[in-house]
């Protein structure tokens, strides 16, 4: 087992992770985000996720920003993490990092980030572009990860030094030109945001991702996570994080009785856990042995 402390995250999207408890107002709803990032920074998860698509979801016409979601609780909280999703296939690697240094400075080092991939035909199209491979995804990620990190370290600490005597705000001496040159895109700094107070904000990618900090892994049950953990770790992995869908026995009745109410939920490979609440809570000390953290998607936001 790990020193580190085991983290807890709790993915906050629409009104929860199965496909009954969405909606498209709860995507537009930044009162109602307010509230449950509160909740759960008095309940004391480790961190809160903001997932994102690079085109609305089902019926929905329109989204907020995973990152802009992320900025607008940063104020409103002082412990908890704040880890947006953000695309790189089709956004602008300079601005990608910009954004996410601005909400570290507007979180005092908070702020995390997942690094998406996504390049469906629709998605594409809607952007102007081809739709892109797996395989260039994968790239496109991994160089969108290092400009971030270089650009994020274009300014030095101390490169501020609002010094009133002589007129400086900076010292030029302590900027850097970042001079990156990608399969699809290059860059040149230094970033146009002084140096996060992180330095470098945590990234969270799925495993395999090079460059990320955290893993995250799937499978259907907790020997498939401790497999995947594993791998990601031989890899290079760091820390790694197991993705858990979870629906609990509340409010006098069962879980089961509540997913035949809500209706299907997909499954797409991550484990999944149905049950009290005491079951739940065995299950991540299962987990707690191969793994350093879990990202919980749970049914209903309100209900579990």
């Amino acid at each position: 087992m790990s020193d580190t402390p085991f983290a807890v995250a709790l993915e906050l999207d629409a009104h929860g992770a199965h496909p009954a408890a969405s909606s498209a107002s709860a995507a537009l709803s930044p009162r109602l985000l307010a509230s449950r990032v509160a909740s759960a920074e008095r309940l004391g998860f480790t961190a809160v996720t903001f997932d994102d698509s690079p085109l609305p979801a089902g019926d929905a016409v329109a989204r907020l920003d995973a990152v802009q979601r992320a900025a607008f609780v940063a104020p409103l909280t002082s412990a908890i993490g704040l880890v947006p999703v953000a695309h790189v296939a089709y956004s602008e690697p300079f601005h990608v990092a910009t954004q996410l240094a601005s909400l570290d400075w507007t979180s005092n080092g908070r702020a995390g980030w997942i690094a998406a991939a996504s390049g469906s035909a629709r998605e594409a199209a809607a952007y102007g572009r081809e739709a892109l491979t797996d395989a260039e995804l994968d790239r496109e990620r991994a160089d969108v990860i290092e400009v971030a990190r270089r650009l994020w370290d274009s300014w030095e600490d101390d490169a501020v030094i609002q010094d009133v005597a002589t007129g400086r705000y900076l010292d030029a001496d302590r900027l850097h030109y970042v001079d990156f040159e990608g399969e699809s895109f290059s860059v040149k700094g230094p970033l146009i945001t002084p140096r996060p107070p992180q330095g470098q904000l945590v990234v969270v990618a799925p495993a395999g991702t090079a460059g990320a900090d955290v893993a995250l892994v799937t499978g259907a049950d907790p020997a498939e996570i401790s497999d995947a953990a594993a791998r990601a770790r031989a890899a290079g992995a760091s820390l790694v994080w197991a993705e858990v869908e979870v629906v609990l026995d509340a409010r006098g009745v069962s879980a089961a009785r509540r997913l035949s109410v809500l209706g299907p939920w997909p499954e797409v490979g991550r484990l999944r856990y149905a049950g009290e609440a005491g079951g739940l809570v065995a299950l991540l000390a299962e987990l707690a042995a191969s793994v350093d953290g879990v990202r919980l998607r749970v049914a209903e936001l309100d209900v579990d």
